[in-house]
């Protein structure tokens, strides 16, 4: 269900409130968060470019992301990240605690 954890990805909390918690993810080649689950609604923002291979209990997928590229995904997702770069990787998780926020908005 989730990759063999012999090197942990370094979570650095950042922010911690009602509204979001910030949380900075920097890996090592091969490192891996552990298998998790997400309750809130969150982004990631890619510091720096690499692959993370996503197990979602299933399967392995490896997503090229770009330095700087984010994504968004809903709550309820479960899975297990590894750095499947051959160098470091970093990027910046927000979960956004109090979603309905999102909806109020202003579309550009």
């Amino acid at each position: 269900m989730a990759f063999t954890c012999t090197i942990p990805a370094v979570a650095t909390l950042q922010q911690d409130d009602d509204t979001v918690r910030i949380t900075r993810w920097d890996f090592e080649p091969g490192a891996v968060t552990g298998w998790h689950s997400h309750g809130w609604p969150y982004f990631v923002i890619m510091l720096v470019a690499g692959t993370l291979r996503i197990h979602d209990g299933t399967k392995e997928t490896d997503v090229p992301l770009a330095q700087g590229q984010a994504y968004m995904r809903e709550a309820g997702i479960q899975h297990d990240v590894m750095n499947g770069s051959p160098h470091p990787i970093a990027f910046v998780e927000i979960e956004v605690k109090q979603p309905a926020a999102l909806k109020l908005l202003p579309t550009p």
